[in-house]
């Protein structure tokens, strides 16, 4: 897929400087209004770094929200995203990053609201977790009372949650905290919940023919500086959203489409049970082990298979 055309101004042609890196991300200063993402081939499960590189995988993930934000602009949904301006990179509208937006005064505006808002739809990941815990119950999943819930599960309806964004690990929040952390109010949470409805509703339609289905994902949303709502960073690739072979999910199946494919690889080598533990225990958490290399080949064409199933486009390096 071509770099689409940038509209006049909309990036600007200064030498980025380098801000931060994230987990899987570089960070840089274009202009006081513009940030450039380039995404790196690094790959983190469970807010751990791997020190493992996936070849392909920063451009499978750039290509793939761009393709996303596009459909954003068809919706008519507000973001951030300016244009790609290499295959691995792409220009953003910049926001302040703050950890309490309260200092920023009443009805503060031009941040970046510190939540991740998940939705899932099938029963799956840390979900299925705290389910098997006994954590959460059928009734609050919005089954009856007594239901045995079970792994695959589709949902009676969305689930949402909401997690801190810049704390070291992702804490679930109630309702009342996120707002409060955010400085949000309840109809702006209900303005983020019925985008990311439409956003969802639009990407299903758009994967169900090529054979995959959505089970849950994140997005993360920033004010803009005149007060409206935008979807931020990315979504909807294989880092954030979790998908399944829809034929034989249908079959009785969950065959992943997503980065639960590598978490997996660590659950049945004992390393997360021993990083909860840790965790629990406020005690030094344990480095994670590299990949080993045949899974590493495996997980780099998980990738750019994701990508093909997800945008229905071929991949081809540098692009």
């Amino acid at each position: 897929m071509p770099t689409p055309a940038k509209r006049p101004g909309a990036v600007s042609a200064a030498a980025p400087k380098f801000l931060r890196r994230g987990k899987v991300k570089e960070v840089f200063e274009v202009s006081p209004t513009e940030l450039e993402f380039r995404f790196t081939d690094d790959i983190s499960v469970f807010d751990k770094h791997i020190p493992s590189e996936i070849p392909q995988k920063g451009e499978t993930l750039n290509r793939t929200a761009t393709h996303w934000f596009e459909l954003c602009g068809r919706l008519g949904i507000p973001h951030h995203y300016l244009a790609r301006s290499s295959p691995t990179s792409m220009r953003v509208k910049r926001v302040q990053v703050v950890p309490k937006p309260k200092s920023l005064g009443p009805h503060p505006k031009n941040y970046l609201v510190p939540l991740e808002f998940i939705v899932r739809y099938y029963v799956a990941g840390s979900l299925w977790d705290r389910v098997k815990a006994g954590a959460v119950g059928a009734a609050e999943l919005g089954f009856p009372a007594g239901k045995t819930v079970a792994k695959g599960d589709q949902l009676p309806e969305p689930h949402f949650e909401m997690t801190t964004k810049l704390e070291p690990i992702d804490r679930l929040l109630t309702a009342t905290e996120a707002r409060e952390l955010a400085q949000l109010d309840a109809k702006q949470v209900a303005e983020v919940k019925e985008m990311i409805l439409k956003i969802d509703a639009a990407m299903e339609e758009e994967i169900a023919p090529r054979g995959l289905l959505h089970v849950d994902g994140k997005k993360e949303f920033g004010v803009d500086d005149g007060g409206k709502l935008m979807v931020v960073d990315t979504f909807g690739t294989a880092d954030e959203d979790r998908f399944w072979d829809r034929a034989a999910f249908e079959r009785g199946r969950q065959v992943e489409f997503s980065k639960e494919f590598v978490r997996q690889h660590y659950r049945s080598t004992g390393y997360y049970d021993q990083l909860v533990a840790a965790r629990e225990k406020h005690q030094p958490e344990p480095p994670i082990p590299p990949l080993p290399p045949l899974l590493i080949d495996e997980v780099s064409r998980l990738y750019t298979t994701v990508f093909q199933r997800l945008t229905g486009e071929p991949f081809a390096p540098g692009s």
